[in-house]
């Protein structure tokens, strides 16, 4: 499982020209679930996303986690994250899962969330053509792979 974890000052989604979640200050993340991901893989990434220290103290310095800052938190699938580019110039998406496996991750990645930061998490729709602005707040761009952990 791959997410990509943006520090914004505010995000949006939108399906069909109709905002569906926005959020002010917070996460905006995208997430990928690969085939062979399972809960272990969303419990692993959860803890380090609501232990993330990248919100600024009292002090400029990046050492308050997403709840101590009072953030948010806007979850958007995105199965592109797991593309093989290797070999040729069109990318591949055979690694990552097929809706039946990755929509009830997607679902319990934003339900662990949600329990784990105390307050609801917003989320796009899985599988739709979202249109997602954003404003990165610094910026911070932060990577993970639960199959990489270091």
């Amino acid at each position: 499982m791959r997410v990509v974890i943006q520090r914004v000052s505010e995000a949006n989604v939108a399906v069909n020209g109709s905002s569906v979640a926005a959020i002010a200050k917070g996460f905006l993340i995208l997430i990928g679930v690969e085939a062979a991901d399972t809960k272990d893989d969303v419990d692993w990434l959860v803890k380090k996303v609501v232990q993330l220290r990248v919100f600024n103290d009292e002090n400029g310095l990046m050492n308050l986690d997403i709840k101590t800052a009072k953030g948010a938190i806007l979850v958007i699938s995105q199965f592109t994250l797991h593309a093989s580019y290797k070999k040729g110039n069109r990318p591949s998406f055979i690694k990552a899962a097929r809706p039946e496996v990755a929509i009830p991750l997607y679902e319990y990645f934003i339900s662990q969330l949600a329990t784990a930061l105390g307050n609801p998490v917003a989320s796009g729709v899985f599988g739709a053509d979202m249109k997602v602005s954003l404003i990165n707040d610094g910026p911070v761009t932060i990577t993970m792979d639960s199959k990489s952990p270091e």
